[in-house]
Order: structure tokens, then C-alpha cells, then sequence
């Protein structure tokens, strides 16, 4: 099976899971949780869309169904961030609800955009180096958009473990990603300057 029916898969439940913890701790009346419910839920239905519309070729490989199992036991790693809130009755204060929603608003568009790009030069422009657009300043502007997404999600939980698993899939998962695209880039005979004049990952910064 393809690596991206795993991730689909997981992704499209998420509004599921996140409804039944709301069930089980009977958090019908917690604003939070249903604002959590709102963007998690929304982002894996938007990610199956995307999917189908506009796939990224990084996860059509074949996999076996351990690998798919290993990929689905990491995932529900950024379902902790739900069980606390509703186990614990979270109630995230009105500005922090604020700021979540602008977080994954502004990383929906850098992620999605990002990658309709990519999809669409890729398509009508094979072998040619892509750095202009969200790419112009930024090389992995899509990664910079999920970053903001998953800490809407992980700072509604108001506890430091949803933000150690961002953490962990930055170190184990997209740094590891981000440099294995670099190597592949330097093959173009543009990418030093491009690299020189833009940033791995956060805009203005690194």
C-alpha cells in the first residue's frame, strides 16, 4: 500500500477521535475543545482534499503494513494534545483561543499554497529549480505553515507535552526532510545563490 493511504487514513479520522474524547469526558460545554475539534478536525479533512488533488509524490512509495502501523502510531502522538484537553477540562483563555485560530489560519495558507506550487511547477515546468513565490525567501515554506498549524493545535492544550511531540517530528521527521531536499537541489546549477539568499525553514531567522 501507498505511504499516503496511512496518512490519509489517520488524518481523516482525526475529527472522529477528537469527537469521541469529547463524548467520553462529556465536554459538550468546553469552548475549547470545540475549537480544537473545529481546526484539527478541519486540517485532516483539508489534508485528505489535498491529497487527492494535488498529491505529494514523497508519500506515494510503497510500504509495507508495519511501516503503515509505525506511521499511524506516530501520528496519534499530536492526539495527546485533545486528550488532555478534554481529560482535563482545559479551558483556554479567550486570547490564547485567538491567537490558535490566526496560527493555523496563517499556516493553512503557507502549507497548502506552498505546495499547490510546488505541484503545479513541477507539473509544467519538470527539472526546473523552484524559487520564486512562497519559495522565493523561504525553502521549505510548507513545513514553516504545518509548524504554525500544529502549534495552533498544541498551545490549546496549555501543557509542554503537545509542544515536546512538535518538537520530536521537527528533529526526527522535517529537519531530516528539509536538508535530504537541499542535497537534491544542489544538483541545479541555481541553488547556491538561491540557498544563499533564502532561509531553510523560518522566514527571516533560519
Amino acid at each position: 500500500m501507498k505511504q499516503k493511504y496511512f496518512i490519509d487514513s489517520h488524518k481523516a479520522v482525526t475529527f472522529l477521535v477528537v469527537l469521541g474524547l469529547m463524548a467520553w469526558f462529556k465536554q459538550w460545554d468546553n469552548p475549547t475543545a470545540w475549537v480544537y475539534l473545529a481546526l484539527h478536525g478541519t486540517y485532516g479533512i483539508l489534508w485528505v482534499l489535498k491529497s487527492r488533488v494535488f498529491p505529494d509524490k514523497q508519500w506515494e512509495e510503497d510500504k509495507g503494513l508495519f511501516y503503515g502501523l509505525y506511521i499511524w502510531a506516530g501520528l496519534s502522538l499530536y492526539w495527546i494534545a485533545p486528550f488532555i484537553i478534554t481529560s482535563q477540562n482545559v479551558q483556554a483563555p479567550a486570547w490564547l483561543l485567538g491567537l490558535s485560530v490566526s496560527l493555523y489560519t496563517f499556516g493553512i495558507f503557507l502549507h497548502y499554497a506552498a505546495d499547490m506550487q510546488k505541484h503545479v511547477q513541477l507539473k509544467y515546468n519538470p527539472g526546473q529549480l523552484i524559487e520564486d513565490g512562497l519559495m522565493a525567501r523561504v525553502r521549505n515554506t510548507n513545513y514553516f505553515g504545518e509548524l504554525l498549524i500544529y502549534l495552533g493545535f498544541g498551545l490549546l492544550a496549555m501543557h509542554w507535552i503537545p509542544l515536546a511531540v512538535i518538537a520530536l517530528y521537527l528533529v526526527i521527521v522535517w529537519f531530516p526532510n528539509m536538508l535530504k531536499k537541499d542535497k537534491s537541489l544542489a544538483r541545479y546549477p541555481g541553488f547556491a545563490e538561491y540557498k544563499r539568499k533564502s532561509k531553510l525553514f523560518i522566514p527571516f531567522l533560519f
